[in-house]
């Protein structure tokens, strides 16, 4: 017997999630350090304009496909695509990205799960920023508490989605993303207001010509696309998911239009939050990926109430993680209910203990198994499976997504344009059908390209 979809219970339930999907680790930390890196205000000038023109129409192609076949990417193409036609192979690409994301993404999210209860229990207290570092070098390099952070992680975001849609995942995500907002706001002001935070406004906010020419146009220029591509998730239906939920009562242009303007928001929060604390304290902005586990404890250290602060801002991070971890769960959960029949309990049982196994290698990566440097030296297990993600599965999957909603070879042009202007709302401009036929595609075929070029 077919299982009845479920549906939110309200639009700002469907918003609310769908960005915090998007919302991520890499808005918090990878937008202000990469705009730091490329040029400050200038760089986030372009990633505004690659947002709109193939972040958002990407975004309403998955809804669309979701909504119209009621299902998740494990059985949307098989209910769309022509008959005789082999558009439904690629939703094993898509589901084996939302498995692989979540291999890498679950031990991350743990070390900020294990660097909230640091902050709360006083760890980082007057010890020095040599001492500091050391904190996050023991944390990775001890198995044990790698994998008992990620397995909390795990089961905390299948806990969620066991509850079901509207009492689980929509009521749970309200909260979180309302409450991660509110943190956002209390530690911008905090940080904006701190001795010679002016300094590190002008940084992020002003064109900086100089380190634009020192990168180079075209690095800028495809660093800010990279990043407008990742920070949303698109490309293997992890938002057509949320387009299945969905009423036909609005269109999905508008819908797009909102999480993307949520999504940037707090990117963009994280730079007002990040760099005047930098400044302020003299450290480098540059510092990427360092810069949340050593850079930060540092400054909340040598600020008044420092703990208080340190704790609201790991807060936020857990909550920005567990936004997409939560959601990705769900499209997860989904799978086993669309392909097997499976009830959502069942899901949840057999995907529970299958993630925490998947995601042994990536926790193991810096400890047991650091030896194995699979993209050269220096790099980790979850690098590798953050290249075949990021500069693989998704650009790929977002021109399969493009070129099945455009041409009359996959679902056609008509009917994506029909679901996609279907309820109230900004329609999707008919308009645009020859950039999304001929030039969109060429745009991801030169993403994929340079993130070759640009890794190897």
């Amino acid at each position: 017997m077919q299982q009845e979809r479920e549906k939110f219970s309200s639009r700002l339930g469907f918003i609310l999630i769908s960005a915090g999907c998007a919302i991520g680790l890499g808005n918090v930390w990878r937008f202000p350090y990469i705009t730091g890196l490329y040029g400050g205000g200038l760089f986030v000038l372009i990633y505004f304009i690659f947002l709109l023109i193939f972040g958002l129409p990407i975004m309403v192609m998955e809804f669309s496909v979701g909504r119209a076949s009621q299902k998740s990417i494990a059985a949307s193409f098989d209910v769309l695509e022509p008959k005789g036609t082999k558009w439904h192979v690629f939703k094993w690409f898509g589901m084996a990205g939302n498995y692989l994301l979540m291999m890498f993404y679950t031990t991350i999210s743990g070390w900020m799960l294990a660097y909230l209860f640091y902050m709360i229990r006083g760890d980082f207290v007057g010890r020095t920023p040599a001492e500091v570092e050391a904190v996050f070098g023991g944390l990775t390099a001890n198995a044990g508490a790698s994998i008992f952070w990620m397995i909390v992680i795990c089961i905390l975001g299948f806990g969620v989605c066991s509850l079901g849609l509207q009492n689980g995942v929509e009521k749970i995500t309200k909260v979180m993303m309302s409450a991660l907002l509110v943190i956002m706001i209390a530690l911008v002001i905090r940080s904006v207001t701190l001795p010679n935070a002016a300094e590190g406004l002008s940084f992020y906010l002003l064109p900086n010509l100089n380190s634009f020419r020192e990168s180079g146009i075209w690095t800028t220029i495809y660093a800010a696309m990279g990043q407008a591509f990742f920070t949303l998730s698109i490309g293997m239906g992890s938002m057509a998911i949320f387009g299945s939920y969905v009423s036909k009562d609005r269109s999905l242009l508008g819908e797009g239009l909102n999480i993307t303007i949520l999504d940037t928001s707090v990117a963009v929060m994280a730079g007002f939050i990040i760099f005047p604390a930098c400044f302020s304290f003299g450290v480098n902005p540059g510092s990427g990926p360092g810069l949340v586990f050593v850079t930060l404890p540092n400054i909340f250290n040598s600020m008044p109430m420092g703990r208080l602060w340190g704790s609201a801002f790991f807060v936020f991070m857990v909550f920005a993680a567990l936004s997409t971890v939560i959601a990705v769960f769900e499209n997860i959960i989904s799978f086993g209910i669309d392909l097997c029949g499976w009830s959502r309990k069942k899901s949840v049982i057999i995907n529970l203990i299958a993630i925490i196994i998947l995601s042994m290698p990536a926790a193991l990566g810096f400890n047991l198994w650091s030896g194995f440097a699979p993209l050269g030296e220096g790099s980790t297990i979850l690098d590798l499976e953050d290249f075949i993600v990021s500069n693989n599965i998704l650009p790929l999957g977002s021109l399969a997504y493009v070129l099945f909603c455009v041409t009359r070879y996959g679902w056609g042009w008509n009917n994506f344009i029909k679901e996609a202007n279907t309820g109230r709302g900004l329609k999707f401009p008919k308009e645009l059908r020859f950039y999304l036929t001929f030039i969109l595609p060429l745009i991801l075929l030169i993403v994929f390209v340079f993130g070759y070029i640009e890794k190897f």
